[in-house]
C-alpha cells in the first residue's frame, strides 16, 4: 500500500489527501450540525453554550498532521453548518475559513511526542485557544472601528474588554477543556496508529522526549499572521455588507421547522459512512 510519507509536503493534495478532506470535512460537519440541537443559556450578557466538539477535528487535524485537514474543518462547518441549513453568511464565514486552519495546523506541527499527554493536553488546548484568542479580538477591533455596534454596559466603552474577556475564559472551560482537552486525551492514543494507514496516510511517530520548540514551524507562524489581519478585514466587510458580500440565508430552520437539522446529520453520516467504507477495504480494491 502506498502511502503519504512525513517527508512528502504537509500542502501536497494527492488522493488519500483528498479522502482525509472529505472525512474531516464530514465529521466536523456532524458534530457540528448535533452542536445545533443542544440548549445554550444566557447568564446577563454572556451567552453559556457548547460551542461545539471539537474534540473531534482536533484530534483528526492531530492524526493527519495536513494543512488540507485543518481546512477541511471550516469547510464541514460551512457546508453542513451553514449551506444546508440555509444560514450561508458570505464574507462573514471567511474568519473562520482563514483562522481555524492555521491555529489548528500551527498547533498540530508543535505535537513531537504523540505519547506523552502533557504535550497532547497543552497542544490541544492552544489550538482552540489561539481560534478563539483571534476571534475575540476582532470582534473587539470591529466595535473600535465602527462596524459593530456596542452591546456591552452604555457610556462605559472599555466594558466590552471585560465581557469578552469573560465569554473567552468561559468558552475555554467548557469548549476548550470539557469538550476538546479531556476527550481527545482519551480518543487520540486509541486512534493513533490505527486509523491513518487506512486512509493511506503513515502515522506520526515523533520523538520520545522531544520539546514541542522543535516543532514550531516559521511557514504556518507565518501563516498565521497573515490570516489574522485578513480575517478581521472580512469580519468588518461582512458587517458593512454590499454587492461582495453574497449572503444566502433562506432559514430553512425557521421555514421546515427543528426537524430539519436531521438533513445536516443524516448527510454528513452518509458522507463519512462512504470514506470509511471505500478506506476500510481492502488496499488491492483501491
Amino acid at each position: 500500500m502506498s502511502t503519504s510519507t512525513a517527508t512528502e509536503s504537509r500542502f501536497t493534495l494527492g488522493k488519500h489527501d483528498m479522502m482525509v478532506f472529505i472525512l474531516v470535512m464530514s465529521l466536523t460537519g456532524l458534530q457540528n450540525a448535533v452542536t445545533e440541537i443542544l440548549p445554550e443559556f444566557t447568564l446577563g450578557p454572556l451567552e453559556l453554550g457548547v460551542g461545539g466538539f471539537v474534540f473531534i477535528p482536533i484530534v483528526l487535524v492531530l492524526l493527519f498532521r495536513t494543512y488540507w485537514a485543518a481546512l477541511a474543518v471550516p469547510v464541514g462547518e460551512i457546508v453542513f453548518g451553514e449551506i444546508l441549513l440555509g444560514e450561508f453568511d458570505g464574507l462573514g464565514a471567511m474568519e473562520g475559513l482563514l483562522l481555524i486552519p492555521v491555529c489548528y495546523y500551527f498547533a498540530a506541527k508543535l505535537l513531537q511526542d504523540p505519547e506523552n499527554t502533557t504535550q497532547l493536553a497543552l497542544v490541544v488546548f492552544l489550538a482552540e485557544a489561539l481560534e478563539e484568542f483571534f476571534a475575540m479580538w476582532i470582534d473587539i477591533g470591529k466595535i473600535y472601528v465602527g462596524v459593530e455596534e456596542l452591546e456591552a454596559v452604555p457610556g462605559l466603552p472599555e466594558s466590552i474588554l471585560v465581557l469578552e474577556g469573560v465569554d473567552f475564559v468561559t468558552q475555554m472551560a467548557i469548549t476548550g477543556i470539557v469538550f476538546g482537552v479531556l476527550p481527545a486525551l482519551y480518543l487520540y492514543p486509541k486512534l493513533h496508529g490505527k486509523v491513518e494507514p487506512l486512509l493511506g496516510m503513515e502515522s506520526f511517530r515523533g520523538e520520545r522526549g522531544a520539546s514541542m520548540a522543535g516543532g514550531v514551524s516559521v511557514k504556518a507562524l507565518l501563516a498565521l499572521l497573515i490570516a489574522v489581519p485578513l480575517a478581521f478585514v472580512a469580519e468588518a466587510a461582512s458587517e458593512v455588507g454590499g454587492a461582495i458580500n453574497v449572503i444566502w440565508e433562506p432559514e430553512f430552520l425557521d421555514v421546515y421547522g427543528q426537524p430539519f437539522i436531521a438533513v445536516p446529520i443524516v448527510v454528513a453520516a452518509a458522507v463519512a459512512a462512504i470514506v470509511w467504507y471505500r478506506a476500510s477495504k481492502s488496499p488491492r480494491e483501491r
